[in-house]
């Protein structure tokens, strides 16, 4: 049977629960780091940082790259 209810989330930074605890430093490193951790899995994502940006791959749920 598929699962249909809502997905938990995760910080892309930290990779604890999104709604678990109070993620203000994630969201304040974040904006000088690209993601660590898959938001929707939780999975370690592969992290290239280049100077004029970076990208992030689950191996589940594709690329994220910084715009």
């Amino acid at each position: 049977m598929p699962h249909t209810g809502p997905e938990e989330t995760y910080c892309d930074r930290c990779g604890e629960p999104a709604a678990a605890g109070d993620h203000a430093a994630c969201q304040a490193a974040r904006r000088m780091e690209p993601p660590r951790y898959c938001a929707r899995c939780r999975r370690r994502m592969v992290v290239q940082v280049t100077p004029t940006g970076w990208t992030a791959r689950c191996s589940q749920h594709g690329e994220l790259a910084s715009t």
